[in-house]
């Protein structure tokens, strides 16, 4: 449910380094309470920065276009209130309520932004609290339970938490009060970018490869020739997500504002290109559903 920016942004191409990899598919994290504790833990960082904000910084403007920082947070704990509702879905079979649509949720954040910021806060802790407590709870047979985002795309149930995750990260740097992409958590920027290219490869977005200096990983993406980028690991999410548009990653081999407009040479490839992400190519409307997605059996399907 996070709420997109104009994106920004693209790369190049040379040699294929061993430990390059194609995207791989979105799988169950072998340590769910890990995962739950750094939910946990991202919502103790957000907390953390609503404790310094009052009445007058929550109407204040957030990164995200049109929307107030008190709308933001709104909206992430709506958001919270929808992950709890589908983990009910996922361990009982049927929701504890009806599902609220997008007019109702959008409603929701409405009234909810209007508060004062102690209230916000209280609300956000509080609906964080249920969907950790629930899922603390949940019975091991139900994480592979297949349940349905609003936009109509199924999903297990552990996903649940990763969408979570992403919420918490991606909005508390749209707050614009102080946490920026490098206080992302290196294991969430690597889910993260996993996720994001593979989405990004089934599209064949017009980027050869993608790495990420800081992790030692690297990604092909598209199928034919185009440039390449590096950069540190958040750097790539924050251009890939369009929360970081005033950033620079280094660009190698052909493609537009590449060092080369034909083949690439191997000492364009070498020297590479420092380049603002506002000069690659557009990435789309993010987050993706992920790619490939499920079967009814929960099983990983194209």
């Amino acid at each position: 449910m996070s709420r997109s920016m104009p994106k920004p942004t693209n790369p190049t191409d040379r040699a294929e380094p061993p430990h390059a990899s194609r995207p791989a598919p979105q799988t169950r994290p072998a340590d769910l309470a890990g995962l739950i504790d750094e939910l946990t833990r991202s919502g103790a960082r957000l907390d953390a920065t609503l404790s310094e904000l009052g009445d007058a910084e929550v109407r204040a403007p957030s990164r995200l276009p049109g929307w107030n920082r008190g709308q933001v947070l709104a909206h992430v704990a709506c958001s919270a209130e929808a992950y709890t509702w589908l983990l009910a879905v996922a361990r009982n079979g049927v929701g504890p309520g009806p599902r609220l649509g997008r007019e109702a949720l959008a409603r929701a954040v409405a009234e909810a932004a209007v508060r004062p910021a102690d209230a916000l806060a209280a609300e956000l802790r509080s609906a964080l609290a249920r969907l950790v407590a629930d899922a603390r709870a949940m019975p091991a047979e139900a994480w592979d339970t297949r349940v349905t985002a609003l936009a109509g795309w199924a999903h297990p149930a552990w996903y649940t938490l990763y969408r979570c995750w992403r919420e918490l990260e991606t909005h508390h740097v749209d707050l614009d009060a102080g946490y920026r992409t490098a206080h992302w958590p290196a294991a969430y920027v690597t889910w993260a970018l996993d996720g994001t290219l593979a989405a990004l490869a089934a599209r064949d977005f017009p980027v050869a490869r993608v790495e990420a200096v800081d992790l030692g990983r690297t990604w092909h993406v598209a199928r034919s020739a185009g440039p390449a980028v590096a950069a540190p690991g958040h750097v790539l999410l924050g251009w890939l997500s369009g929360r970081a548009t005033d950033t620079t990653v280094v660009v190698t081999g052909a493609g537009p504002g590449g060092p080369s407009a034909g083949e690439p040479t191997a000492e364009g490839a070498a020297a590479g290109v420092a380049m603002p992400v506002g000069r690659l190519p557009v990435p789309p409307v993010w987050p993706l559903p992920p790619a490939p997605g499920w079967d009814d059996a929960g099983d990983p399907v194209a």
